[in-house]
């Protein structure tokens, strides 16, 4: 799977997918924040759906890679 998620990119997924999730247990305590699980799971696996959809890349091209 082709990787579309750079460096800077997944630090920040994992701090806002931290926070959501935390919604969950601390503060309001209300279900939304396991949507928290998307930004988390896309940043460990380095790849977003939906940068494909609109052609996002915030990783940068790796030599000999057409992708």
């Amino acid at each position: 799977m082709p990787t579309n998620v750079g460096t800077i990119d997944r630090v920040l997924r994992i701090i806002v997918g931290l926070g959501l999730l935390s919604l969950v247990f601390v503060g309001p305590q209300t279900p939304w924040g396991w949507l928290g699980l998307i930004p988390l799971v896309t940043a460990f696996v380095g790849f977003c759906p939906a940068y494909t959809l609109f052609g996002i890349r915030t990783c940068p091209l790796q030599p000999g890679n057409k992708g």
